[in-house]
């Protein structure tokens, strides 16, 4: 199965194509789709639309997987944000490509086992995942790798029954949990 992560923005956004066969990760492809502040928002989304497209297009994955939103302090970042994530949720669905969304912290708990990892644990277990040793930069591509690689580790039904939850107590939802529902990944 091939799922396309998303880390979604409006001047940097970056896409990871996984495949997973058994229990081995393979890169595919991944890039950042970079965009000039000078465009127009509206001229950004056709580009970011135009180019996950063709990687659509050329990859056929049978997933989405997106980030989704935070919250920002500055209200124009975050709708601008919005619009670009609207784009892609469209996409998925005129493509007709199931579509998954996780938070930072659902990403970086399934990843990592914690859910206020920083960029660089994602990054170093990214490529744990895909047997990559060179470092991947920036962290627009490696953040989207791991929505993907989180999607396919979870199947696509979120890390625990509480989606978007990370708890740091032992109460089922921790690092014992997952391993308990996902004897399958352990090596």
């Amino acid at each position: 199965m091939i799922v396309l992560g998303v880390d979604p923005g409006s001047v940097r956004t970056g896409y990871g194509l996984v495949r997973r066969n058994g229990e081995q990760f393979n890169l595919i492809s991944c890039g950042v789709i970079r965009l000039s502040s000078k465009q127009s928002i509206p001229e950004r989304i056709k580009i970011i639309y135009d180019d996950l497209g063709g990687i659509i297009a050329e990859f056929a994955p049978a997933r989405l997987a997106l980030e989704t939103a935070y919250v920002n302090r500055n209200p124009q970042s975050a709708l601008k944000l919005g619009q670009v994530r609207g784009a892609i949720v469209a996409l998925a669905m005129n493509r007709k490509i199931d579509l998954h969304e996780y938070a930072p912290r659902e990403v970086k708990f399934v990843l990592t086992g914690k859910g206020g990892a920083g960029k660089g644990h994602v990054s170093y277990m990214a490529r744990h995942f895909l047997n990559i040793q060179e470092p991947i930069k920036p962290y627009d591509v490696t953040d989207a790798l791991g929505i993907a690689l989180c999607d396919l580790l979870c199947d696509g039904r979120g890390p625990s029954p509480r989606r978007g939850t990370a708890s740091r107590k032992s109460s089922g939802n921790g690092w014992e949990a997952f391993v308990q529902n996902n004897p399958e990944l352990i090596v």
